[in-house]
């Protein structure tokens, strides 16, 4: 069984995330794409607005009604920095016989030699890098992949929120909702 593994902030999750999860699952008939929160990114210096949990949830109920799509929480369990390859060597003991298929973002792909044993990595899993159509593939990878071109950003969602604008349309009406009941993100910008 060949599963994908998609991990990032989803500070908030949106539809950008959604439809290149799908897109991934069909392109690369994928029994399953694992959306993974992170915990702590060893890279990204700025940290998550949201706590672990709210990422999580807003995760589930995004994917709830998704056939193929999941919530995994590993990194959101384990203390300490999220590093991909603890996160993978953790699945493959859980799940023996599965195939783990990385599926990386343009964006993380440049940064993956900074990343915890890479090279490790690079043996246990595929990895494909995605880009938005239209964009020119990532040197250096030979299995590579388009998903639908959609210009959303967590930043944007965040802004929006913080300035008391609707996010309808932009994540999937569950997670607005639990933005609103939690009152996330209303503090940036202030």
């Amino acid at each position: 069984m060949r599963i994908g593994l998609f991990g990032g902030s989803f500070d908030p999750v949106h539809h950008g995330h959604l439809l290149a999860a799908r897109a991934l699952r069909e392109r690369l008939a994928l029994a399953e794409v694992r959306l993974i929160p992170a915990g702590m990114q060893p890279l990204k210096r700025e940290g998550h607005r949201a706590a672990g949990e709210h990422r999580g949830r807003m995760v589930e109920l995004a994917v709830r009604d998704e056939p193929g799509l999941a919530c995994d929480a590993i990194e959101l369990e384990r203390k300490g920095p999220s590093y991909t390859i603890e996160t993978v060597r953790e699945l493959s003991r859980r799940m023996p016989g599965a195939a783990f298929t990385l599926l990386l973002g343009s964006d993380a792909a440049a940064d993956l030699p900074r990343w915890r044993e890479a090279d490790a990595l690079r043996a246990l899993v595929e990895i494909v890098i995605f880009h938005r159509a239209g964009e020119p593939p990532v040197e250096g990878f030979v299995s590579q992949c388009e998903v639908p071109a959609v210009q959303l950003s967590a930043t944007e969602i965040r802004a929006r929120v913080a300035a008391g604008q609707s996010i309808r349309y932009m994540t999937p009406d569950a997670v607005v909702d639990y933005i609103a009941a939690h009152r996330l993100y209303r503090g940036e910008g202030e």
